[in-house]
């Protein structure tokens, strides 16, 4: 690809998911060398990375590089690649620890091997192998994304400092994971804790530290990373919280033809994310008592999840919600006016905030 595609997200885009593919490839000769038995698991997970998605973390680590002056290479693009991994590990035990049935039209992991255990009349539990499957390739994802990273050939010079942002990311989106699952068990819950979930378990490594990542791969000088980076969080953060903002709306509101995900699915799950936390502050006692008897009950049916969108959308919380999208959208896109970062990134960096924010999937 030449240069001037650099600032071209499509362009950018399919670099990104040739080089999943050519390792993935890579890795399914490996695993099929241990063990045929392995052909399923390789096949999988390849289908889960290639088969879908926006690629929204390398996308914003690569024009992150690019805006703090980064000239393009393939071995970044095979850095940048490396985070759909992470994603991956992510999405895999998300699924898993919610008790979802699909991601993007098809069944999850833990689904899909749960069928090829009955196709098989295997012995044992259909259920607690469709499990185990999961976690292990969550796992190996994230074993990919460090091998892939270690992989793409990027300067010897910068490979410390992008581990370090690398490492913070990961732990800031396991503390999250954790907060999610451990809100779970609260008897009481707020919008200040579900803000605080939101940002670590999805926006920060969503927008926030790709771009970190990214600048991180483009100099060594220190003076110019906190720069850039500074200003990088005041446009990835407010971003990140939009973006899980209209996660959560989608969750309750998509459609099933767009999100690839059962309608109300999160309503099943019990997600208590902002918009359920805003949306309960704001309910009568009879209708926390009427939602409470119907959330997160798993054989919630069309009725039912009627009934929890009524209660929601008549406290105005999706209302609520959207107006805040729009307006953390807008400080996100603001805080892109410095020249401290390069001004091709800042107009990609801008349509990116637009398809971060008004997404379906």
């Amino acid at each position: 690809m030449a240069n001037e595609n650099s600032a071209n997200p499509a362009a950018i885009r399919h670099l990104i998911e040739g080089e999943l593919a050519i390792f993935l490839s890579a890795q399914k000769k490996y695993l099929e060398s241990i063990g045929s038995e392995l052909t399923p698991a390789a096949d999988a997970l390849s289908s889960f990375l290639l088969d879908g998605g926006k690629r929204l973390r390398p996308l914003f680590a690569y024009f992150g590089f690019i805006g703090a002056g980064g000239t393009h290479s393939q071995e970044v693009i095979r850095a940048c690649a490396s985070l759909e991994l992470l994603q991956a590990c992510a999405l895999i035990h998300d699924d898993l620890m919610d008790g979802s049935d699909t991601r993007r039209g098809k069944p999850a992991i833990h689904k899909h091997f749960e069928k090829l255990h009955n196709q098989e009349s295997a012995v044992g539990s259909s259920v607690g192998f469709g499990q185990s499957a999961a976690i292990l390739l969550g796992d190996l994802a994230l074993v990919y994304s460090d091998l892939a990273l270690h992989q793409s050939g990027i300067k010897s010079d910068v490979l410390p400092q992008v581990l370090a942002v690398h490492d913070e990311m990961r732990i800031e989106l396991m503390a999250g994971q954790f907060l999610d699952v451990y809100e779970q068990t609260r008897s009481s819950h707020t919008v200040e804790r579900a803000l605080t979930i939101a940002r670590y378990k999805s926006g920060k490594y969503t927008i926030e530290r790709p771009l970190h990542f990214g600048a991180s791969l483009a100099t060594t000088d220190k003076n110019l990373l906190v720069d850039v980076t500074s200003h990088y969080s005041s446009y990835g953060l407010p971003l990140g919280e939009a973006f899980q903002l209209r996660d959560d709306l989608l969750g309750v509101f998509g459609d099933p033809e767009l999100t690839g995900k059962p309608a109300g699915d999160d309503l099943r799950e019990g997600k208590r994310t902002v918009l359920v936390a805003m949306a309960q502050e704001s309910m009568s006692s009879a209708d926390i008592k009427e939602f409470e008897s119907h959330f997160g009950k798993a054989d919630l049916d069309s009725a039912g999840i009627e009934k929890l969108r009524s209660i929601i959308t008549d406290s105005g919380a999706p209302m609520h919600v959207e107006n805040l999208i729009t307006e953390l959208t807008n400080t996100a896109i603001q805080a892109l006016d410095t020249p401290s970062i390069v001004e091709a990134s800042r107009q990609v960096l801008s349509e990116l905030a637009i398809i971060a924010t008004k997404r379906n999937l």
